[in-house]
C-alpha cells in the first residue's frame, strides 16, 4: 500500500516541530607555513587575540599575532603532523585548564593532562589561563602569615597570605629548597600549594615530586610541569595555568600558594616565541611587552575581603641571576612587580650559610603585618643586629684591637648567624622558632661557643619537648609572649644552660617545673 504525499508532509512537519539547531559561526582558515612551533594562517578574519584555534588531529594553538593579511599562532604541543594547506578553525573561546580538588596530589602539564600514570583526572570545572587581576576594592590588607618553617625568613623576611615575594639568586643557591620547605611546612594547615616547574629537566621535576611525596606534602599539592623538553609555548603558559588552578581555591574562600620555578626560563621561552613570531626585539633581545608577561601573572595574587569570600592567593616567583647581577633586565622587572625579595647569595652559600640569605638586600614590604605577635617580639632586633654584624665583620678583619662594645656585637652576631642555619626539608614549627630566637636575641647564647650553637639549639628544643611541653603548647596557643611566658622561658633556658655545662649560669627557680610536675602526678 502506498504512502500519500499528505502523510509524508505530516511526518516531516512533526520532525521539524521538535528540531532545534543553534547557529554556530566558525571562521575557517588554511595554514600557509608551519615551523618552530609557529603556524602562519590565512583566512581567519574574525580571530581574537589569545583565542584557542583548532588544528587537525585534536591539536590546538593560541592566536598571538593578528596581522593585516594573516594570523600567527603558537601551537600547543607537537606540530610534526601539520602541513601547509591544513584547515584551521576558530573556537570562540580562550585557553582554559581544568581546575578543582581532583588535581591535588597529581602531576600535570600546563593543559591539565596528567603526567604521573595515576589515570585520568575527572574534573567538572575549567578556568581561563588569562584573567584580569582582582581590583583594589575587592582586596584587603595582608594580615596573616605563610609560615615557611625557615627561621631566617619567618623572623626577618616574613611572607603574608596574598603577598608576592620574589626569591632571587644565582644557580645552586637553594631557591627551590626554600619553595619545597615552605610547601612541606603546610602539612596539617589550611594552605593548598601549586608548584610550577618551568624549563627544568625531567629528573629535577621527578626529584621535587619524590621529596614532596616522602614528606607527605603531595596530598595538598599540584605540580604543573613544563620541562625543558617541552615546546616553548607550554613553558610560556605554564605559570598562568598554575595560577588559574590556585585561583579556583581562592574563589572558594580558601587559601592557596603558587610557586613559579622559575620565571627567568618563562621569559626565555617568551623571547623565543617572540623571535619566531617576528616581533621586534628590544633590550637584551626581549620583546617590548616582557614586563607585562610577568606583571599580569603576579598581580593576580591577592588577599580578598570577606564580601568576596576572604580567600587568598600567595605568589612565590623565582628569578635566576647571573653572577649576582640583580640589576639585569628581568630581575629588575620582577623586583618592581613584587612586594619584596629574598636574596640568596652564592658567597654565603659557599661559606656554609644555609639558607644563604643576604639580610641587607632582602626585604618584605608587608613586614610585621605578616608575623604573629610572638615572632615580632623576638625578632624585632634580629635583622638590625645581623646587618650591623655583617658591616662590622667586614671592617674588623683589618683592625688589630677592638673596643668591648664592638667585640660583644661581633660575638652576638656570630652566634645569631649560626643559630639561623638550618638543614633543608626540615621546617621548624613556630613555637620552637620563637623559643630558640628568644634565647639568641636576649643574650642567653653569648657564653655558648660558636661551633656548638646548633648543638645547643637542637638540645634545647629536645629539652622543651621532654620537660617543658606545656611551654611550647602555650606559645602556639597564645601566639604572643607575656611576662609569665618570658619568665618560664628564662627559667627553662637557665636550667638547660646549666645542664649544657655553660659557666656563669646559676640555678634559678623554675615555676614551670613545679607546675608541670604537679600536672604529671
Amino acid at each position: 500500500m502506498g504512502i500519500s504525499t499528505k502523510e509524508i508532509s505530516e511526518v516531516i512537519k512533526e520532525r521539524l516541530k521538535d528540531f532545534d539547531a543553534s547557529l554556530v559561526s566558525v571562521d575557517v582558515g588554511r595554514i600557509v607555513a608551519v615551523g618552530d612551533g609557529i603556524a602562519q594562517i590565512y583566512g581567519l578574519q574574525n580571530a581574537m587575540a589569545g583565542e584557542l584555534l583548532e588544528f587537525p588531529r585534536d591539536t590546538f594553538g593560541l592566536a598571538l599575532n593578528l596581522e593585516e593579511d594573516q594570523v600567527r599562532s603558537v601551537i600547543l604541543g607537537d606540530f610534526g603532523h601539520l602541513h601547509e594547506g591544513d584547515e584551521v578553525r576558530t573556537t570562540g573561546r580562550l585557553l582554559e585548564v581544568p581546575v578543582g580538588d581532583e588535581l591535588l596530589g597529581r602531576i600535570v602539564n600546563p593543559l591539565g593532562v596528567p603526567l604521573d600514570d595515576k589515570g585520568p583526572i575527572k574534573t567538572s570545572k575549567t578556568l581561563p589561563v588569562e584573567k584580569i587581576a582582582p581590583g583594589v576594592i575587592t582586596r584587603k590588607r595582608v594580615d596573616s602569615p605563610v609560615q615557611t618553617g625557615i627561621k631566617a625568613i619567618d623572623a626577618m623576611i616574613p611572607i603574608g597570605r596574598g603577598q608576592r615575594e620574589l626569591i632571587i639568586g644565582d644557580r645552586f643557591t637553594g631557591k627551590t629548597t626554600v619553595l619545597l620547605d615552605t610547601i612541606i611546612n603546610q602539612k596539617g594547615k589550611d594552605l593548598y600549594c601549586i608548584y610550577v616547574a618551568i624549563g627544568q629537566n625531567a629528573a629535577s621535576i621527578a626529584r621535587v615530586a619524590a621529596t614532596l611525596e616522602e614528606a607527605g606534602a603531595m596530598e595538598y599539592t599540584i605540580i604543573v610541569a613544563a620541562s625543558a623538553a617541552d615546546p616553548a609555548s607550554l613553558q610560556y603558559i605554564a605559570p598562568y595555568a598554575g595560577c588559574a588552578m590556585g585561583e579556583y581555591f581562592m574563589d572558594q574562600g580558601k587559601e592557596a600558594l603558587c610557586c613559579y620555578d622559575d620565571l627567568t626560563k618563562q621569559a626565555w621561552a617568551y623571547r623565543q616565541l617572540s623571535a619566531t613570531l617576528r616581533r621586534p626585539p628590544g633590550r637584551e633581545a626581549y620583546p617590548g611587552d616582557v614586563f607585562y608577561l610577568h606583571s599580569r601573572l603576579l598581580e593576580r595574587a591577592a588577599k580578598l575581603n570577606q564580601a568576596h569570600g576572604g580567600g587568598s592567593l600567595t605568589a612565590l616567583p623565582v628569578i635566576e641571576t647571573q653572577a649576582n647581577d640583580v640589576s639585569a633586565f628581568i630581575p629588575t622587572n620582577v623586583i618592581s612587580i613584587t612586594d619584596g625579595q629574598i636574596y640568596l647569595q652564592s658567597d654565603l652559600f659557599n661559606a656554609g650559610q644555609r639558607p644563604a640569605l643576604n639580610v641587607g638586600i632582602s626585604v618584605s614590604r608587608v613586614g610585621g603585618d605578616a608575623q604573629t605577635k610572638a615572632m615580632r617580639q623576638v625578632s624585632g632586633k634580629l635583622r638590625l643586629d645581623l646587618a650591623q654584624y655583617r658591616e662590622l665583620a667586614a671592617f674588623a678583619q683589618f683592625a688589630s684591637d677592638l673596643d668591648s662594645a664592638t667585640r660583644n656585637q661581633l660575638e652576638r652576631g656570630a652566634r645569631l648567624t649560626e643559630l639561623l642555619k638550618q638543614d633543608k626539608y626540615q621546617p621548624v614549627p613556630l613555637s620552637e622558632q620563637v623559643a630558640v630566637l628568644y634565647a639568641g636575641t636576649q643574650g642567653h647564647l653569648d657564653k655558648v661557643p660558636v661551633a656548638r650553637v646548633l648543638e645547643w639549639a637542637g638540645g634545647f628544643v629536645r629539652f622543651l619537648k621532654a620537660d617543658r611541653q606545656g611551654l611550647l603548647d602555650e606559645i602556639d596557643k597564645q601566639k604572643a609572649l607575656d611576662d609569665t611566658l618570658n619568665a618560664r622561658l628564662n627559667a627553662a633556658i637557665s636550667t638547660f644552660n646549666h645542664q649544657f655545662g655553660i659557666e656563669g649560669y646559676e640555678d634559678q627557680p623554675d615555676p614551670a617545673a613545679k607546675t608541670e610536675a604537679k600536672k604529671a602526678s
